[in-house]
């Protein structure tokens, strides 16, 4: 029987970590492991909380809920606290353990939400790769109140393959990361090195042109030659900066003022708050803030332009507003440009959120809220 058992952990082992190291999508591979954890060691409900550096936690994954953890897409899980991420964000959750009971299971009981099915109390373990964690496991069964030292073991053992595999993601998006921010600076000097000159030697030829020519009609062509090799060289410069923000290594704050002046706006910038941001918000700030300042300059009739930005302590919004010609915008539909949708995108890919307001002859003011 022993024997039995120690053969199923392997297998369960052995199998996890191939779930484990095949996969990318971080929640798709959480929900897999998770289910095959409960089909093999026979519990029926199990949760996986993400927690961030500062204590931010979301349900990454779950398997077999009660009803009364169901309602209104899982809120009972996803908002307030409870004992076991409380004792992991001050420490003292280090190893997997039995939890007395579980407060957010008591919360719905007492408020009678739904019905429970006899789930009380969950075993609970960190998600850990050497000294860094990375969230929670909770597996529970309708009236088990106490876990042996055999299963808490096992569930150790799993959430240290887990925890590794989230290492390796984490190390893996980083990596993609600054392959994309090499390629981008990449790009940007080629542009800058081979386009940028040969546009800057065009205008210098049609500036020449004309100042030799006594002809009128030529003279008109080599202006015209000049005007759009400018305009192009404007472009160019606005293009290199989105695609190598210089700047930046300064601050949001610095890299969004020197844009503004290159592209000749006058800027009225206000500031709360500590700006010490994630990196990716930090660019998605960036870029939200480069495609505004562009939109205004091509389209509102405008050079000033209001930034408010407020940085609280999970929190960071941004607004960017003009008193240009504004435009006609209905939230029940698509929105009108690629630009704005590519801000929306950029918003919701930080779980963030795009408020925009406009109307012909008002101005437009766009609002991000982007938690962190």
């Amino acid at each position: 029987m022993e024997e039995d058992k120690r053969l199923i952990k392997l297998k369960l082992l052995k199998e996890i970590a191939e779930l484990l190291n095949k996969g990318t999508e971080m929640n798709v591979v959480l929900s897999e492991v998770l289910k095959k954890l409960l089909n093999v060691t026979g519990m029926e409900t199990g949760w996986v909380f993400l927690i961030n550096e500062n204590g931010n936690y979301e349900m990454a994954a779950f398997e077999n809920l009660p009803p009364a953890l169901l309602i209104n897409n899982c809120e009972p899980m996803c908002h307030g606290g409870c004992w076991c991420i409380d004792r992991y964000n001050d420490g003292r959750l280090d190893k997997a353990t039995n939890i007395i009971a579980c407060k957010r299971l008591e919360d719905v009981m007492e408020n009678k939400c739904g019905e429970t099915y006899g789930l009380t109390h969950h075993a609970t373990v960190p998600l850990k790769a050497g000294n860094e964690k990375f969230g929670l496991l909770n597996i529970g069964s309708p009236h088990k109140t106490h876990f042996e030292s055999e299963e808490l073991a096992l569930l150790e053992s799993v959430s240290l393959q887990i925890g590794t595999a989230l290492k390796r993601m984490k190390l893996t998006q980083i990596e993609q990361e600054t392959a994309l921010v090499a390629e981008r600076n990449r790009l940007a000097r080629d542009l800058h090195d081979s386009v940028n000159q040969l546009l800057f030697s065009i205008n210098l030829t049609a500036r020449g042109g004309r100042e030799v020519t006594t002809e009128t009609e030529v003279a008109e062509t080599f202006d015209y030659i000049q005007d759009l090799a400018q305009e192009a060289l404007l472009e160019m410069r606005a293009l290199i900066w989105q695609l190598r923000p210089q700047g930046l290594e300064n601050g949001i704050v610095s890299a969004l003022s020197s844009y503004g002046q290159m592209l000749g706006m006058t800027l009225d910038v206000k500031v709360k708050g500590v700006v010490n941001l994630p990196c990716q918000v930090e660019e998605v700030i960036w870029r939200i803030g480069q495609e505004a300042m562009a939109n205004c300059k091509k389209h509102s009739g405008q050079s000033n332009i209001k930034i408010n930005l407020t940085v609280g302590s999970h929190q960071v919004t941004f607004q960017i507003e003009d008193e240009g010609c504004g435009f006609y915008y209905d939230e029940e539909k698509q929105l009108p440009s690629l630009g704005l949708r590519s801000m929306k995108e950029r918003t919701e890919a930080v779980n963030g959120t795009l408020q925009i307001k406009s109307l012909p002859g008002n101005g437009t003011k766009l609002k991000v809220k982007i938690p962190f």
